[in-house]
């Protein structure tokens, strides 16, 4: 997405053009450039909302936990992507915690720099309002999904997500270790409801498991059909 505007020349001829790939590389006042070790929390619920987060490498998962203790996630969050950015429209305090689901790192843009950037160049504020776009248009299909599919349609959905599917014309394989309470929690299940669906894709060979969670394409076949399938007995 960032790549995609490189070179876009929006200022007037002769001065110098933005780049919002460059902006999002480099360090300087207003944004600094973070490692996190996984599991570290980058920014917790409560916490003053003063910055965005770009997310340059590695997984990101966002939660929110209830007054009882109970934590839903809400989003895996991955390279190229914005995090935290509800301090534009006026959050005072962070409404979920972003925390490194694997090394991660990111780059914090304080408020005020990334309102300053959204002002003063069209081509980061095309970009921004691609990503919020696609962001929304995520959350309206996970509602979409939550309410009309069934527990095995949304499992697959996510598990092609999860891999980028169609990003680059096939799943790749999900490196990151995901547990099956987490991938409960996203779609709205029990564990032992994902654990079930998770051994039939295995066993119908829609997935596999090789040190890392490998996705295959047929997988895709789940939700494009509403023929119940059924595992082969193995042959003796």
């Amino acid at each position: 997405m960032v790549d995609a505007l490189r070179g876009s020349d929006l200022k007037p001829m002769g001065a110098p053009t933005f780049d919002p790939a460059v902006f999002l590389a480099t360090a300087a006042a207003g944004r600094d450039i973070s490692k996190h070790s996984m599991r570290e929390v980058i920014f917790a619920q409560g916490d003053d909302a003063d910055a965005v987060f770009y997310i340059k490498k590695g997984k990101v998962k966002v939660a929110v936990m209830s007054e009882q203790g109970k934590e839903a996630v809400v989003a895996l969050l991955g390279p190229n992507e914005f995090v935290g950015e509800g301090c534009l429209i006026g959050q005072p305090k962070r409404l979920a915690t972003a925390s490194a689901m694997t090394e991660c790192e990111t780059m914090r843009v304080a408020k005020t720099e990334i309102q300053r950037v959204i002002h003063d160049e069209p081509a980061f504020s095309e970009m921004f309002v691609t990503h919020i776009l696609a962001r929304n248009a995520r959350v309206e299909e996970d509602l979409v999904d939550q309410l009309f599919n069934s527990t095995e349609k949304r499992l697959a959905r996510l598990l092609l997500l999860l891999a980028n599917f169609g990003k680059e014309g096939r799943p790749e394989p999900i490196l990151t270790r995901i547990s099956q309470e987490t991938l409960a929690e996203m779609i709205g299940t029990t564990r032992s409801r994902v654990s079930h669906f998770m051994n039939k894709f295995r066993q119908l060979g829609f997935i596999d498991y090789n040190g890392h969670l490998e996705v295959h394409t047929s997988l895709l076949g789940v939700l494009l059909t509403d023929e119940p399938r059924t595992v082969r007995p193995q042959e003796s």
